[in-house]
């Protein structure tokens, strides 16, 4: 069952990380743990803050400012780590510098944001992914092997959560509307993308949601529908530490993930005919496999991943506009 490729086998790249903040340091540890690129450089527009991260993950280039950084003759590739607000921004900038771009999620505030990136990617001809790292971890590949192989026959439901309790803090990113803030674009895209991944495109969109007092969104509830009898059934939230898990629930049977259910995990399959097996959680945490794949594809001269496609990241961004124009979001700019 699995089939995950080592990470440690990708062909070497040389990264540039933009943005020196939490995500950017899980994603430099994974690096430089789990694979054989380089991290060569890193800018931020706050030198003590640069100066203190390529310490802290031995990487010998530092820039005060992110122009520098895009334009470092040896960054091959450009790990775009700021806020949701300023993807757009620092992506075509590293595209118009002639690198390959990861973005991390969510991929930017909106579709028509997302749809600008790609654009630029394919006149440049350089590889741009968005980092939902979840789609290229062991166990996601084993669900579909599962899925497609029948075992829980039609899938009728699937049913995800993500929620994390985070005390109220209008100059947090998460609760400013100038950063795109809120529970969608920094939870809610797992458990959204991870519908997409295994139903696609719905048919319909119903939400439902509170604002936070910076008017952006604290807790949302999500029904997607597909065809005549499929729904998924998606939750997320600023304001408490909700299971996490996922349930792909079908005609013959039904999986359940464990939580958290977009990281590293195990789940259990459990058929109408009694039959019940477990895949058990690998020993490895996970953004290297997304690293892994952004040198895979450069190597072998492609622009997009047949995992995380560039058609992927605007369907789930097409999604989240829905949602978010039903609850009432919108960023100042937009």
């Amino acid at each position: 069952m699995a089939r995950t490729e080592d990470p440690r086998t990708a062909p070497p790249i040389r990264w540039g990380i933009l943005g020196a903040g939490g995500i950017a340091a899980v994603f430099a540890s994974a690096v430089n743990s789990h694979t054989r690129a380089q991290l060569v450089a890193v800018g931020s527009r706050n030198g003590d803050r640069a100066k203190k991260f390529a310490t802290a993950h031995g990487i010998p280039t530092v820039h005060v400012g992110y122009r520098q950084l895009v334009e470092d003759e040896r960054v091959d590739a450009v790990y775009v780590a700021t806020p949701h607000s300023e993807h757009r921004e620092h992506a075509l900038l590293a595209i118009a510098a002639g690198k390959h771009v990861l973005v991390e999620k969510a991929f930017t505030r909106n579709a028509a944001e997302a749809e600008e990136i790609f654009a630029a990617a394919r006149a440049a001809g350089v590889f741009v992914m968005e980092a939902m790292w979840t789609r290229f971890l062991p166990h996601v590949d084993a669900l579909h092997q599962v899925v497609d192989a029948g075992e829980i026959g039609e899938i009728i439901n699937i049913s995800a959560d993500h929620g994390q309790h985070f005390a109220f803090d209008p100059k947090s990113r998460l609760f400013d509307p100038n950063l795109a803030g809120g529970a969608l674009l920094d939870l809610g895209v797992y458990p959204v993308s991870f519908a997409h991944d295994f139903l696609g495109v719905p048919d319909s969109i119903q939400a439902v949601g509170q604002l936070t007092q910076t008017g952006v969104d604290g807790q949302i509830s999500i029904a997607l529908t597909y065809g005549e009898r499929t729904q998924a059934t998606l939750m997320t939230t600023l304001w408490a530490k909700s299971p996490t898990t996922a349930e792909i629930s079908g005609t013959e049977g039904r999986i359940s993930v464990a939580g958290d259910f977009y990281g590293t995990t195990s789940f259990r399959v459990q058929r109408l005919d009694g039959r019940v097996w477990t895949f058990e959680k690998p020993g490895v945490k996970g953004l290297q496999f997304e690293a892994a794949e952004v040198a895979r594809r450069v190597a072998l001269g492609e622009v997009e991943s047949p995992r995380m496609t560039w058609d992927n990241t605007l369907e789930v961004m097409r999604t989240m506009d829905a949602v978010r124009a039903q609850v009432g979001v919108v960023y100042p700019g937009e």
